[in-house]
């Protein structure tokens, strides 16, 4: 089911954010950076450089993972290209070049900053470099679990529920909704601590806790429903951001559950039925 979910969403490309540094030279025109922004481990990346050196010469390409080289291209050397040892960077020389390095077997350790830094020859000297981040992440392989539901439930009973979401990397981040509206109030919401699993996946527990009313019920029924979503994170100048305006990935699921009134008014009872299929919507903003 994981790998399916896997290679389902990342059959699509998302380039990682650009940067653009503009030389002081007058030939020497700019260098650009395309870095996928999430892969998942044993996939292969290709981190592009791409640059305009107008009327210079190049003298040398090289590759930085958080200021470590990994990989150098310099024409006039032979062999013209050599790779570095740096944590979690396995270049693939047979496929890399003077505009492109490609990583095979990422992992945890490959998430990180990748830095592109092109070099002129005289008698401009001139040099620009570019940078992205590249983040390995793991999408949940099952729905959130709803327990702590009760058989039976009378107007006036507290509803205490619990949410879990499957493990992932980074951590699954953890909606309520009553009848498509978002619980927002935080006396509502009772935050837990995180599961941590191997391999660094982690599980995330967000608690429901209210009072059962006429006003929850439309049309007889009411639905709450739990929302499970991944968006990772990038860091930028020292900031954590969860992106949102970038074209960015959410794996999202959704465990539900129906609560319907009871044919016996007299007695207000309400019956609970557990949906047996879940719901899962991949969505992307």
């Amino acid at each position: 089911m994981e790998y399916f979910l896997m290679k389902l969403l990342w059959c699509f490309l998302f380039v990682g954010f650009v940067e653009v540094v503009y030389s002081a030279g007058n030939n020497f025109k700019w260098v650009r950076v395309n870095v996928p922004q999430y892969r998942v481990p044993g996939e292969t990346a290709q981190l592009q450089c791409d640059y305009d050196l107008g009327n210079d010469t190049l003298y040398s390409v090289k590759w930085y993972k958080e200021h470590e080289e990994f990989y150098r291209y310099v024409p006039k050397l032979r062999p013209e290209s050599n790779s570095y040892k740096v944590d979690g960077v396995h270049v693939d020389m047979s496929k890399s070049d003077n505009r492109k390095v490609v990583l095979h077997s990422v992992n945890w350790k490959t998430s990180g900053v990748y830095k592109c830094e092109v070099s002129a020859e005289a008698p401009s000297f001139a040099s620009a470099q570019s940078e992205a981040r590249m983040e390995v992440v793991s999408l949940p392989d099952e729905d959130p679990v709803i327990s702590g539901v009760e058989e039976q439930y009378q107007i006036g009973d507290e509803i205490n529920l619990n949410c879990t979401s499957g493990r992932s990397r980074p951590a699954s981040i953890l909606h309520w909704y009553i009848n498509e509206q978002q619980i927002q109030k935080p006396e509502a919401l009772i935050p837990y601590p995180i599961e941590h699993h191997a391999k660094g996946l982690v599980k995330t527990n967000l608690g429901l806790r209210f009072i059962l009313t006429n006003r929850h019920f439309l049309g007889g029924s009411m639905k709450v429903k739990c929302v499970a979503s991944v968006a990772p994170i990038l860091f930028s100048e020292d900031r954590e951001t969860v992106v949102q305006s970038l074209p960015v990935v959410k794996d999202m699921r959704e465990a539900l559950l129906l609560v319907k009134s009871s044919s016996s008014r007299s007695k207000e009872e309400l019956t609970v039925c557990l949906l047996a299929l879940s719901i899962i919507n991949f969505l992307v903003t």
